[in-house]
């Protein structure tokens, strides 16, 4: 995506607001991992990027009556350091796998450089950017499978058999847009102001969904860490604000440019 924020209407027309989040740097964002359903924690800097998210949303006077995230440790971190900073720890968050990260089946925990060394930049670039093409699943060789796949927190859903062992990025929206028409959409039209602190490709279907984007183009968004970016909505829940980052243009185009980079082997 060439400009990191875009407005598509007049503003007055907006109706309902929505902000969303990825969350800060994870330990394995770090070192540069895939990593997926892994449960990786923030990193010192993803900690930071968290915090100044929250500081960010102070600035601009955002306040919410309820947020949502994924299931993994460093989505939820980063919206309990973003609550801290806005002054509303006590706001209701409703936890679900369906914002989940993308499973990247046997890809999880390997380096992303070394795996574009082994099998070249365009392969590593299918399986990440691609709309409908997954990585290999994960098998039982995976060292990360049992760690994932008997996870406690995973008890209520998805179902065993519909449990994922790799997903492209269109798999990833098929199972996170029934929680967004479900779920949240109901809350918006209820007036709700809603916070959404979860991950790059979760985060990257709801967007297609509302900027009715194609195929071709969300594989082209990096989203950056830690920095809320706001959609205002029409009465149709169409937007007339899309993707207003609360940042300033050159460190959001330098973060997404530094997403984008991870598949390289240098």
């Amino acid at each position: 995506m060439s400009c990191p924020c875009s407005g598509k209407t007049d503003p007055k027309q907006a109706k309902y607001t929505i902000v969303m989040v990825r969350h800060g740097e994870s330990e394995w964002n770090q070192k540069n991992l895939f990593c997926g359903w892994y449960d990786a924690n923030l990193s010192e800097k993803g900690q930071q990027e968290a915090a100044n998210a929250g500081k960010a949303l102070k600035d601009a006077g955002y306040k919410f009556d309820i947020a949502h995230t994924s299931v993994l440790t460093r989505a939820q971190k980063t919206l309990e350091a973003i609550l801290k900073e806005i002054g509303q720890t006590d706001l209701p968050v409703e936890k679900t796998w369906r914002l989940n990260e993308r499973h990247y089946g046997g890809l999880t925990g390997l380096n992303k450089a070394e795996t574009a060394a082994k099998y070249g930049e365009e392969q590593v670039q299918i399986w990440r950017r691609s709309f409908d093409v997954p990585p290999p699943p994960m098998d039982e060789e995976n060292p990360y499978y049992k760690t994932i796949l008997e996870d406690p927190r995973y008890a209520n859903g998805p179902k065993k058999e519909e449990f994922p062992m790799f997903e492209s990025l269109k798999l990833t929206i098929q199972r996170t847009l029934p929680y967004w028409n479900d779920v949240i959409v109901p809350q918006l039209k209820a007036g709700k102001r809603i916070l959404i602190a979860a991950h790059g490709n979760s985060l990257r279907g709801i967007v297609k969904h509302l900027d009715e984007m194609s195929d071709e183009a969300i594989m082209g968004l990096n989203l950056p860490t830690g920095i809320p970016f706001v959609y205002e909505l029409d009465a149709n829940l169409k937007p007339v604000v899309s993707m207003k980052f609360l940042g300033d243009e050159a460190t959001v185009k330098a973060a997404m440019e530094a997403v984008a980079a991870q598949g390289k082997s240098k």
